[in-house]
């Protein structure tokens, strides 16, 4: 929005000049994302406890998490208003990237946050039935596909993903591109919600993704870095850096009062925003196998879950992990809560290094 309304005194007032920079306006929206962040965050703590809105913690967890039942929740309100703040005043909000990326967090947002409402608020234990989150999160994806498919920003890559560690080779899917973009909002989604298990958790791994998606955002944008890295050019998408830098610093607005022991967790209102949108980000990128790299984490917690349901089922109740997600595991191996965040942080930021260098490895 400040891009619009200063663009007129860039020619005679030098100061104003930075307002053209992506680079001055993604540490403007990364700051800004967190300052808004932090203090709707502080607020929004206060509000919840004074009326009682408190998370309601699932009988089917290691004993030790019902000590946190009656701790606010919801607090991914505070991420999504971060991310919007940050996003609409350093941003072209009039990018094609930008918009579709704001859709789908307040879409989503919105799905979560009646989900959230409906558990913790009218005490409803199932809340919003998975079924019908499930519905909401394929109906985007298709939505999401259908559009790039339709509008791509080049005609070469309407049905096509970029691969990791290969240059200049494309997965070509044809119509089947519509399945594969909607498997992976559903999945990244999901992942990120099972991922939600321990203070600090899912949010540092969020953070991680958004600097590592800025990065890209940034690259693709760039004909000069993309020509050298052998990697799509996709004109505009620079814009989307705006958004991912403004959503990691609304993580860490977040994280100041999610971190061990937790005042807040983010809820479904923002597991599942932040999941959609960090996958809408890969799609419109054409970069989701990247994104499966850099999310190795958010691969993991959601392998575990699917091992164990299926060898349950096949051995009559036998188990290959002490609880799934993986996280739980830990914790009834006797590791404390913080370590295990600790550790699945590195893992996250050398699997998201790992994602970054499959740029230059190619």
């Amino acid at each position: 929005m400040l891009y619009y309304i200063l663009q007129p005194f860039w020619e005679n007032f030098i100061l104003f000049n930075l307002f053209r920079y992506i680079t001055f306006r993604m540490v403007m929206g990364a700051t800004t994302g967190f300052v808004f962040s932090w203090l709707v965050c502080k607020n929004l703590i206060k509000f919840l406890r004074k009326h009682h809105y408190e998370s309601q913690i699932r009988e089917d967890v290691p004993e030790r998490h019902l000590a946190k039942r009656g701790t606010p929740t919801m607090g991914g309100i505070a991420i999504i208003l971060g991310i919007l703040m940050g996003t609409l005043l350093w941003a072209r909000v009039g990018s094609p990237y930008v918009i579709l990326a704001i859709v789908t967090l307040i879409l989503t947002g919105g799905m979560g946050l009646l989900d959230d409402y409906l558990k913790d608020i009218k005490r409803k234990p199932k809340g919003l039935l998975a079924k019908y989150k499930i519905y909401g999160q394929i109906a985007l994806g298709i939505i999401v596909s259908l559009m790039i498919y339709i509008n791509p920003p080049l005609t070469e890559l309407r049905s096509a993903t970029e691969l990791p560690f290969i240059k200049d080779i494309y997965l070509q899917m044809g119509f089947g591109y519509i399945l594969f973009s909607t498997l992976v909002v559903v999945g990244t989604s999901n992942a990120v919600n099972l991922s939600d298990g321990l203070d600090g958790l899912a949010a540092g791994l969020i953070g991680i993704l958004a600097v590592t998606f800025t990065v890209v955002a940034y690259v693709s944008g760039r004909y000069d870095f993309t020509s050298y890295l052998n990697i799509t050019y996709l004109p505009g998408s620079e814009e989307l850096s705006i958004f991912c830098s403004s959503m990691a610093g609304a993580i860490l607005g977040f994280l100041w009062f999610n971190s061990y022991p937790a005042e807040v967790f983010m809820g479904d209102t923002g597991a599942l925003s932040m999941g959609a949108s960090l996958a809408v980000i890969s799609i419109m990128l054409k970069k989701e196998l990247m994104l499966l790299i850099a999310g190795g984490v958010f691969v993991m917690e959601t392998v575990s879950v699917i091992a164990q349901v299926t060898y349950f089922k096949m051995t009559n109740g036998k188990r290959i992990f002490r609880m799934a997600p993986l996280h739980h595991h830990f914790e009834l191996s006797g590791l404390h809560e913080s370590k295990i965040v600790t550790r699945f942080w590195i893992l996250g930021i050398i699997f998201a290094l790992l994602g970054l260098v499959s740029f230059k490895v190619r």
